[in-house]
């Protein structure tokens, strides 16, 4: 994968998008409430295929915490439509890839944030 596409809107799409640009569905998008949160089908089974009569859902919510911060919360839930034994392996195989994601988030939302608060400062001189 070289990139994740999220079309912002209820009912976008969410793929993933490779270098030879081929797409590859991930689930769409079932709520879509900014600034607040939204919520994601992931539509991929125990083996990482696509597969919508198994989804699970991926909540984000978006809680501010003064004027400089957000607090960023992600919930992975209804595994158990993949059935136990293979839930419990999803649940265990995206616990450790979530953690990574939002680590990325955080580091383009902070350059993002250098790079506004920079142009502000160039457009006051």
């Amino acid at each position: 994968m070289q990139t994740a596409v999220l079309e912002p809107r209820l009912g976008g799409r969410w793929y993933e998008l490779s270098e030879d640009g081929s797409q590859a569905d991930v689930g769409k998008v079932l709520v879509w409430e900014p600034p607040q949160r939204f919520v994601i089908s992931w539509d991929l089974n125990s083996k990482w295929k696509p597969d919508t009569t198994v989804s699970s859902e991926v909540e984000v919510r978006f809680i501010a915490q003064g004027t400089d911060a957000t607090l960023v919360e992600l919930e992975h839930r209804k595994f158990e439509r993949l059935g136990a034994e293979a839930g419990a392996s999803m649940r265990k195989d995206v616990d450790g890839g979530w953690p990574r994601l939002l680590e990325h988030f955080k580091d383009e939302a902070e350059a993002s944030r250098r790079s506004t608060q920079a142009s502000g400062r160039a457009g006051q001189r």
